[in-house]
């Protein structure tokens, strides 16, 4: 008796958290597309950025924690081990990236992220990719593709920044598979919490003996960085590990395929870069192209083996405020 109302219940939360993590993704993509507009008006090293954005991030989670009744802990920063090393690798390699190339040409190695995740999620999750949701990222794929290579902004190009991306995209699918992974062992709060410790003090690591400036920001840069913080660090990490733990993880990663577009709609907004008429018409494929993805996946049932795998992987021990996409820590 108990065991099926466990799996009922189990049953009914997985219906609907998938909804608002779809949601969720969404907002944190947006959100991620934000930081790298945010470098631009940063007169800092690449590394001094990521150090002081994930240090000052890192600290104000372990005090959101700490209100919930939580100590950030040693186990905590073993458990998050793997993320926070793909994560720092990630930070290291894009945002050296973005100094050396324009801001779209930087997006357009890690527009192929997907192809990656969606081939071990199959392989290692079990996740399967139905053909038309396979077809229309595909569609996804080729616009944003599309959007980065007909850029026509300011036009600098470089092979170093082009491995640069190319590493940042192999560190970034990393994490995404370490991130669906957490559920296991820890709320994605406190994931995040020691993805950006790990991540701060990689910056520092790395930045220190290359001569990285790492010096105190001053108050214009404290003021860009604060943006950055709220916008790809609460709003994007915070909300796209919490969605990670209720979406098919293809999913999330096909979903970052709407940072080049919306890069490139804030790079025309703000940096006075042009957007080509064949350039909005793939902006338009990728956000149609993701939203059937969206509906093919509300309108899924939900099968045994769907029940069977929240039972099994939903944490006994934890609970989340779903309002608000932040685990209340309890663990």
């Amino acid at each position: 008796m108990t065991s099926t109302t466990r799996t009922t219940t189990a049953t009914a939360a997985d219906g609907d958290d998938l909804p608002r993590g779809l949601v969720g993704a969404g907002i944190a993509v947006a959100a991620w597309s934000t930081g790298t507009i945010l470098a631009k008006y940063l007169d800092m090293d690449a590394l001094a950025i990521g150090a002081y954005r994930f240090g000052v991030f890192f600290i104000g989670l372990a005090l959101f924690m700490r209100t919930r009744g939580v100590t950030f802990s040693w186990n905590m920063i073993r458990n998050s081990m793997w993320g926070g090393l793909a994560l720092g690798g990630d930070i290291v390699f894009f945002f050296s990236a973005i100094k050396s190339t324009s801001v779209v040409n930087a997006t357009i190695i890690g527009s192929l992220q997907p192809v990656l995740v969606g081939v071990i999620a199959a392989r290692f999750f079990g996740e399967k990719i139905r053909p038309r949701d396979a077809l229309w990222s595909i569609v996804a794929m080729a616009g944003a593709l599309v959007v980065v290579t007909a850029s026509t902004g300011d036009g600098v190009r470089s092979l170093r920044g082009d491995l640069l991306a190319l590493a940042a995209m192999f560190s970034w699918s990393a994490y995404f598979i370490a991130s669906k992974e957490s559920k296991k062992k820890m709320t994605s709060t406190e994931f995040t919490a020691g993805t950006s410790l790990w991540t701060a003090v990689i910056c520092i690591g790395i930045g220190l003996p290359i001569g990285q400036d790492m010096s105190w920001p001053n108050a214009s840069n404290w003021g860009w960085l604060a943006l950055m913080i709220i916008g790809s660090g609460i709003v994007g990490h915070s909300l796209m590990n919490w969605s990670l733990q209720r979406i098919p993880l293809w999913v999330g990663s096909t979903f970052t395929l709407f940072i080049p577009v919306a890069s490139t709609a804030l790079a025309w907004l703000v940096l006075d870069e042009t957007i080509t008429l064949l350039q909005g018409v793939a902006m338009a494929s990728v956000i149609g192209a993701l939203a059937m993805i969206v509906v093919g996946q509300t309108k899924q049932p939900t099968t045994g083996a769907t029940t069977a795998a929240v039972v099994l992987d939903a944490p006994t021990d934890s609970t989340s405020d779903a309002s608000t996409g932040i685990d209340d820590g309890t663990a």
